[in-house]
C-alpha cells in the first residue's frame, strides 16, 4: 500500500485542459475506471494506412511480479485477443520506441487505452447547457506480447475473473493447448494516464435560472444511468439445475452498486456545495 497517493504525471498529450477542475490524475480512480469497463477501446496506427485504427478489447490491471498490488499501485494492463489480430501481429513486428533521454527504451507498440462509464443524462434548460454525468480514462503505454507462459496464465485468469469474479475456477481450467497457441495476451507498460469526471446536476446560465416562465415550463434533472445485470439464462447443453451463488450474488451486488453510484453521482455536487455554504 503505498505511503501516499501516487499520480501518473501530466504530458501535453495526456492533459485535460478544457473544464480542468474535472481532471483526476490519481493511479487509484483512473485503474478503478478502466478495471470496472466491460469494454476498452485501443487505438494504434498501422503502417501503410492514413487512418489510426480502434479496437473494442477485454483488459484488465495487474502486476504479475505483485500480485496483491492495489489499485493505486504501479501497475501494467493486460489485453486479450486472438492470436493472428491486427495488433497482435503488429505488435510482434514492433520496433522499440525511443523515450525521452532521461527515460530507458520503451519496448513495445505505442497505444492509447480508453474507457468510459455513462452515468447520467442532464437536462438543462436550454439545449447547449445539456450534459452526461461519466467518468472516463486514458492510458498511454507501450504494448509488448506476453510470452512467458506463466504470466500469460496469470493474465487470462485475471482478464477471465474481471468478467465474473471468480470464474476462472468453476470453469475448465488450465486452458488446453490449443486455447494457449489461439490466444495472445498484451502486456501494456503505462507511461501515463489521466481521468475526466463529471457529477452533479445541470447548470444553466443565471438569466435563463431567473426566468420564472421558464422555469415553470422546461422540466431540468438528471436521469440516472446504470448497466444492469440481467437474469441468467441457462445454454442448450446447460446442465447444473440452479444459477451457481457466486455468479447471482455478484449479479445482484453488482446491479446494486451500479444504480447506487450513478444515483450518489447526482447529488455529491449539491452536497458539496452545501458543506462550502
Amino acid at each position: 500500500m503505498p505511503l501516499r497517493e501516487l499520480q501518473y504525471p501530466t504530458e501535453p498529450y495526456s492533459r485535460v485542459n478544457r473544464l480542468k477542475d474535472r481532471g483526476v490524475y490519481t493511479l487509484e480512480t483512473i485503474h478503478q475506471i478502466v478495471n470496472s469497463c466491460p469494454m476498452l477501446h485501443v487505438s494504434f496506427q498501422p503502417p501503410n494506412s492514413p487512418f489510426p485504427a480502434i479496437l473494442p478489447m477485454i483488459g484488465q490491471m495487474g502486476s504479475f511480479s505483485r500480485p496483491s498490488a492495489d489499485l493505486g499501485e504501479v501497475l501494467d494492463l493486460y489485453l486479450h485477443g486472438y492470436v493472428s489480430s491486427r495488433i497482435m501481429n503488429l505488435t510482434r513486428t514492433a520496433p522499440s520506441s525511443q523515450a525521452p533521454q532521461e527515460e530507458p527504451e520503451l519496448e513495445g507498440m505505442p497505444i492509447t487505452v480508453a474507457a468510459t462509464h455513462l452515468d447520467g443524462l442532464v437536462l438543462a434548460l436550454t439545449p447547449n447547457s445539456h450534459s452526461y454525468n461519466y467518468r472516463s480514462a486514458l492510458l498511454f503505454g507501450h504494448a509488448a506480447l506476453v510470452t512467458d507462459t506463466a504470466e500469460k496464465l496469470y493474465a487470462m485468469e485475471l482478464i477471465t475473473n474481471s468478467v465474473v469474479p471468480d470464474r476462472w475456477r468453476h470453469s475448465r481450467v488450465p486452458p488446453n493447448a490449443a486455447e494457449m497457441q489461439s490466444t495472445s495476451v498484451l502486456r501494456v507498460r503505462v507511461s501515463t494516464g489521466s481521468a475526466k469526471i463529471r457529477t452533479g446536476g445541470p447548470h444553466d446560465e443565471r438569466g435563463d435560472t431567473e426566468d420564472e416562465a421558464l422555469l415553470g415550463r422546461v422540466w431540468t434533472g438528471v436521469v440516472p444511468v446504470h448497466s444492469v445485470m440481467g437474469k441468467p439464462i441457462a445454454g442448450g447443453y446447460n446442465r447444473v439445475g440452479e444459477v451457481p451463488g457466486y455468479l447471482e450474488g455478484w449479479r445482484r451486488e453488482a446491479n446494486a452498486d451500479a444504480e447506487v453510484y450513478a444515483r450518489e453521482a447526482v447529488g455529491r455536487e449539491v452536497v458539496a456545495k452545501k458543506t462550502v455554504n
